[in-house]
């Protein structure tokens, strides 16, 4: 059974996920970081701060 959206961020914390945003944009990289809002911090080719607003999906 899924936890908590941000229990779930906590564990997948160091972790290779994709992001797909509003609009059809995806990301992939190390979740570095998140906030309570779910702004990631995604390190990848370089580092990409999302606002949680836009997030539709983050697949580990």
């Amino acid at each position: 059974m899924p936890g908590r959206p941000l229990d779930v961020l906590e564990e997948t914390l160091g972790d290779q996920v994709t992001v797909h945003l509003k609009g059809g944009e995806v990301y992939e990289g190390i979740l570095e970081g998140y906030d309570q809002h779910m702004n990631l911090v995604v390190e990848g080719d370089n580092t990409t701060i999302i606002r949680g607003d836009n997030v539709v999906s983050i697949q580990p």
